[in-house]
């Protein structure tokens, strides 16, 4: 059974230097998961900041009057359709959308499956970044309108410093589920690691052995992970006693 599971094992992996699309395919899924989360990131703040900003604001801007109240409030419907228009629609459409109409003439799919990945992560992203500013106490806006900041300055300096640390948990946990995701590129072409799982098996015609491996590899770098939120929630609970 050992020389079987040899053999199996030179045929997928070492034959033809096959392994190198299991290597190409875990940096091309680090690259989208990583470049992906990083736009996630980037969207989540604006679209995070952009809704509280109308929540905690709108009765004062709506009394004073002005543009500033229809500006905030245009941007704040053109969010609410942008995170009603990306949770609701499966993230496999949004992806072959982004390839095969929006950027057709591309042929970066790794580039392609980082917008596609990083716009559908930011909806959620939106969402935990403003639980966690709604969730910081009032007079800690009040506090930095007594030290002289405005809205701006306060969000930047005293509330988003606050919510990074409230939310770095929820938001490595997002990371996790966004590498689990990354897994439907395959659907436009990406070599990544579930791909090369794919093409190696349907090359020896023999599919336990690779997506085995394929499914170990996803396993042991979300128990990693995982483990490593566990110890910075540790941590976080430590600084705050």
């Amino acid at each position: 059974m050992l020389s079987s599971f040899v053999e199996k094992f030179q045929l997928c992996f070492v034959e033809g230097g096959r392994y190198k699309f299991l290597v190409d395919g875990f940096l091309n899924t680090l690259k989208i998961t990583a470049g992906a989360l990083a736009l996630g990131v980037i969207i989540g703040i604006v679209v995070a900041a952009v809704r509280t900003s109308f929540e905690k604001n709108k009765e004062s801007m709506k009394l004073r009057g002005g543009a500033g109240y229809y500006i905030l409030s245009f941007f704040n419907i053109i969010c609410k359709i942008y995170l009603t228009v990306i949770r609701g629609t499966p993230v496999v459409v949004q992806l072959m959308i982004m390839y095969f109409v929006i950027f057709a003439r591309s042929t970066n799919g790794v580039f392609v499956g980082i917008i596609a990945f990083g716009i559908n992560s930011g909806a959620y992203v939106a969402e935990i970044f403003r639980a966690g500013i709604m969730s910081i106490d009032h007079g800690q806006f009040e506090a930095g309108r007594s030290l002289g900041f405005n809205y701006l300055q306060t969000m930047k300096s005293i509330v988003i410093p606050q919510m990074f640390k409230a939310t770095l948990p929820t938001l490595c946990n997002e990371f996790i589920a966004l590498l689990k995701e990354t897994s439907v590129a395959g659907y436009v072409g990406v070599i990544d690691l579930t791909k090369a799982g794919n093409v190696i098996a349907g090359r020896v015609f023999y599919y336990p052995l690779p997506l085995a491996v394929v499914a170990l590899t996803y396993l042991t770098v979300v128990m990693i992970l995982t483990s490593l939120v566990g110890r910075l929630e540790r941590r976080l609970r430590k600084s705050d006693r």
